[in-house]
């Protein structure tokens, strides 16, 4: 492992003559720096040092996008291939396996080829847990190693895992590839083998000889090497692999297909074929391997000999199968006849097991469906219609009661008396029913007629999980179907959205609702009046802040409501609600003066919306407990999505009537960022978090498993609204070009920049005049524009960026979102050397490479990055940093769909170019166009200015900043004074 230190010189020093061919890697870490990183596995390393090929430009290797340097990088110049030294830490298998599985990723930036082995030992982990290893003898010590076993799901993901990895990772043995990375998984797959046998040890009763007995005790622990015969260690090996042949995938394996008899008194059959291991649809079967007179055109690049492969093949499945003896006694087996008790257990039990086993398997389509068993149909009575009352939900809830009635059925459709009594005397697993093959379990039939007719009571919470297939009757009989009226009904239709009649916005709303809004504003007001909480988790820019004050607008005077939300969109939640919903009375709920005790609960008594942050939320949840919340909302609810946090525990124990989260991005890495968010809106809907984890999150995220997944959709479904821009019917609602106005709060760090630079030139200008004087004033505008975006574009210290500007905060949250659904961004500022600072942070926040395009770069240079930039690979840089007058025109850049406008030249045509190298010819998604203005400061006004007077703007604010100079001192004190409500600290 190495890496780069910052405190490393920028650029190499130059010395006369012919340079070394291979060099120090100037940014490369100390031996003691990396076992810094690693303090506790850092002083058992081996330290030496390693040759890596990296990309080199201008004598000098390029930064990893990863640990990219904050200097402003002008060097230019081809990109090549260069030898670099760098120091580096070795680890036996075993500690880089205990290294790999406990990495800190708060404790270092670590480069990509690092994160990726990282992934590669959880999986080698995991394919231990789950037994899908092989122990085995390798070289000529000899030694004793534990191998993976890739089929199925396992050898998809590998594929997977393999094609992902950092070109870094073969930095230091170029021409490895996929090579290297298989000896890197069997590597890991031995030492989670060890670390999951801890002391334990392989041993053999009184049977075996010495050589095995030596063989088996070297699987266990850290010694692999015994010491035995070479004779004896190739028995071993010859024995072994006749043991394993049959977990060895070819390239084409056998496939068994069910098929169903067509008339009465026929039999089942199992057909046999051969199937390309590698491509599932390509199948060949047995009457078509039997009848080629050589090599099979479909499989001629697979296999040479489909006769002999369809016998081997045959002959390992019958080692799991004993009825296929029989069919390999005949000259040229095609198939297997089976009886109905035959044909049962192979979809039961020998199907799964042949599947797992590595064989291609075609069952039925309706043995997977639940059609195909017996089950319950409920009559439910809703409890209650939804109607809104002042203060309060109408009872209802996940734990208000509803009456139901039980009735036996198939695929939903109840079963008469009739058809019960003849299924009561059949005795067959399998029969035909109304047209369709059911499975006859003769103890769910018995007890399912004991429900017949019976009528029960279960909550809302419980009737939706027995309606939607993710529960079970207390005697394990599932659910086909609920009938239920009202709102029970259009929850368990998973329609809800698109059933409901549209709402408008009432007369209260300063706006206009598009038609996908509206439904919107609908789904959330029948949530809110059947007393459940939802996720309102639309894309970007689809409007979730206007629904949300629409829905606060269309139930104004029902008490109280808290908005929580991160620090940098307080700003934005107070202008928004003025705009568009003037009328409703917003407290915000922050700051070191902020209301406390009495004072606070008369505030919220006064006021019908209280906005506060996620932090002050945790602070002061004693205070916020004490008031019975209408509703309770967060915004970037991502911020909740680990559940044990202090904030979200704190906002969790807020008592509301109904709860809605916000966010564009309800799963970000895991699964259990999904339960965090609906346990925060509807508690206890999905269990307990080890409950999810064990029900979904570990058959969903590791095994791949596609029924959980359907299972937790259809649970989730009528509580998640999520519409996307893809969506044709919502494309169709949007405009072309969205253009939107980011309002940024500073920092107290900014704003008493700002207040200083605003002093200093009031006091300068009224002792000066004429050109000193105009210069003064624009000198004034350039250095508060450098404040608002970051107080180390001001300073130029080289200090850290995070947690200190507004804008980078607001960037930040947008870009994550950006980032999660695979969208790429261009973001303009008209400072190269802020576009440098911008390149380096997010470079590693986001731990992705971000391209940088100024006045520096040579046109071939240039002319590279956009064809990177707009590359159909997924691999292709996703941000692309410009300086506006560098990448202002000509340029054509539709792979991203999203600008940023980081700060502002004030020229409205300046802009619309800048925009315009996405919103052109080829574009086919729509565009969202940000522009960051800094709250109460000289930026805010100006834009109000051009917004009021946009026709007139180009003649105010036409050639750039000069306009300024002409104002007044007095003019000037007004636009620089920096506002009350500028800081949200």
């Amino acid at each position: 492992m190495w890496g780069e230190d910052s405190s490393a010189p920028a650029t190499l020093p130059r010395k006369p003559g012919r340079r070394p061919r291979v060099q120090p890697h100037p940014f490369a870490a100390a031996h003691e720096d990396l076992m810094a990183a690693l303090p506790a596995a850092g002083a058992k390393a081996t330290t030496s040092t390693v040759t890596l090929a990296l990309p080199t430009r201008g004598g000098g290797p390029i930064a990893s996008p990863e640990l990219v340097r904050e200097e402003f990088d002008a060097v230019s110049g081809l990109v090549g291939s260069g030898q670099w030294q760098v120091p580096m830490l070795e680890f036996d298998a075993d500690l880089a396996f205990a290294v790999l599985s406990d990495l800190d990723a708060e404790a270092a930036v670590w480069g990509a080829s690092v994160a990726h082995l990282s992934h590669l030992s959880g999986f080698a982990a995991d394919l231990v847990a789950r037994g899908r290893l092989l122990p085995g003898v390798v070289g000529e010590g000899p030694r004793a190693v534990w191998r993976p076993v890739l089929i199925g799901a396992d050898a998809a993901w590998a594929r997977t895992l393999a094609m992902s990895a950092a070109s870094s990772l073969f930095a230091a043995e170029l021409g490895a590839g996929l090579d290297l990375w298989a000896e890197a998984l069997d590597c890991l797959v031995d030492a989670a083998a060890r670390a999951a046998l801890g002391s334990s040890r392989l041993m053999l009763g009184r049977g075996g000889d010495r050589a095995t007995r030596a063989w088996l005790a070297a699987l266990s622990g850290g010694e692999r090497t015994f010491s035995v015969d070479p004779s004896a260690a190739a028995a071993i090996a010859r024995a072994l692999a006749e043991w394993q042949r049959d977990a060895v995938a070819g390239p084409v394996r056998a496939c068994f297909r069910l098929v169903e008899p067509v008339g009465d008194g026929e039999d089942w059959q199992v057909g046999f074929a051969l199937q390309a291991a590698e491509e599932a649809s390509l199948v060949v079967d047995a009457d078509a391997v039997w009848r080629s007179r050589g090599k099979l055109p479909a499989l001629a690049r697979h296999v040479d000999a489909p006769q002999e492969t369809l016998l081997a093949e045959l002959g390992k499945a019958a080692r799991l199968y004993s009825e296929l003896d029989g069919a390999l006694r005949t000259a040229r087996p095609t198939c297997l006849p089976l009886d109905t008790k035959g044909a049962h257990r192979f979809l039961g039990v020998v199907a799964p097991m042949l599947a797992t086993a590595g064989f291609g398997v075609q069952l039925p389509g309706w043995w997977t469906k639940p059609s195909s068993r017996l089950g319950l149909r409920l009559t439910a009575s809703t409890p209650g219609q939804p109607a809104r009352v002042d203060g309060g939900n109408a009872g209802l809830g996940f734990d208000s009661v509803a009456e139901f009635r039980y009735d036996l059925a198939v695929g939903g459709e109840v079963l008469t008396a009739d058809e019960l009594a003849e299924l009561a005397d059949l005795k067959a697993p399998l029969v035909r029913l109304r047209g369709q093959w059911i499975e006859l379990d003769a103890r769910r039939l018995a007890a399912g007629l004991k429900f017949v007719g019976r009528t029960d009571q279960a909550t809302v919470g419980e009737l939706l999980g027995l309606g939607l297939g993710v529960a079970l009757t207390p005697e394990g009989l599932p659910v086909e179907a609920i009938d239920a009226d009202g709102w029970l009904g259009e929850l368990l239709s998973g329609q809800t959205e698109r059933r409901l009649a549209p709402v408008e916005a009432p007369a209260s709303f300063a706006g206009q609702l598009r038609p996908y809004q509206s439904r919107g504003l609908a789904w959330l007001d029948f949530l809110h009046r059947c007393g459940l909480g939802g996720v309102l988790a639309d894309d970007m820019g689809l409007g979730k802040t206007v629904q949300l004050l629409a829905l606060l607008a269309h139930n104004a005077g029902t008490g109280p409501s808290l908005l929580v939300c991160p620090m940098s969109l307080v700003g934005n939640w107070q202008r928004e609600a003025a705009r568009f919903t003037p009328q409703l009375r917003v407290h915000v709920h922050h700051g070191k003066e902020r209301a406390r005790g009495k004072r606070f609960t008369d505030a919220v008594g006064a006021s019908d919306l209280i906005v506060t942050t996620y932090a002050l939320a945790a602070r002061d949840a004693a205070d916020l407990r004490k008031i019975t919340w209408r509703r309770v909302v967060v915004d970037e609810a991502q911020a909740i999505k680990n559940a044990a946090t202090k904030q979200a525990t704190a906002i969790r124990s807020l008592p509301a009537g109904t709860r809605i989260a916000v966010t564009g991005t309800p799963v970000e890495n895991r699964l259990a960022d999904l339960w965090s968010i609906l346990e925060f809106a509807n508690p206890g809907q999905l269990g307990s978090a080890a409950t999810f984890k064990k029900r979904y999150a570990e058959p969903i995220e590791r095994l791949g498993d596609e029924d959980a997944a359907e299972r937790l959709r259809r649970f989730t479904a009528p509580f998640i609204l999520r519409r996307v821009k893809t969506d044709k019917s919502i494309i169709a609602d949007l405009p072309d070009k969205l253009e939107m106005e980011v309002v940024c709060n500073l920092t107290a760090e900014q704003a008493a920049l700002y207040q200083a630079v605003v002093e200093d030139m009031l006091r300068r200008i009224e002792q000066s005049d004429g050109i000193e004087r105009r210069g003064l004033v624009l000198a004034t505008m350039t250095k508060l524009k450098q404040v608002c975006n970051h107080p180390a574009h001001f300073l130029r210290d080289g200090s850290r960026l995070a947690g200190r500007s507004g804008k980078l905060d607001c960037l930040d949250e947008i870009l994550e979102e950006v980032l999660a659904v695979g969208e790429r961004a261009l973001l303009f500022t008209q400072y190269a050397e802020f576009g440098a600072m911008l390149r380096a942070h997010l470079a590693g926040r986001f731990g992705r490479e971000v391209l940088f395009l100024h006045g520096g770069v040579p046109k071939v240079n240039r002319d590279a990055m956009v064809a990177r930039f707009q590359a159909d690979d997924p691999a292709s840089p996703p941000l692309f940093v410009l300086s506006l007058k560098a990448g202002g025109t000509g340029l054509t850049l539709t792979a991203a769909n999203h600008v940023v406008h980081v700060d502002r030249w004030w020229n409205p045509a300046v802009e619309d170019q800048a925009t315009d190298r996405v919103f052109r010819i080829g574009q086919r998604k729509s565009v969202q166009v940000r522009k960051f203005v800094c709250a109460g400061t000289v930026e805010e006004k100006i834009a109000a200015m051009i917004h009021e007077k946009r026709g007139l703007a180009a003649r105010i604010v036409g050639t750039g900043e000069q306009w300024l100079t002409e104002l007044s001192t007095s003019q000037l004190a007004e636009l620089f004074r920096l506002e009350a409500g500028a800081v949200v600290e």
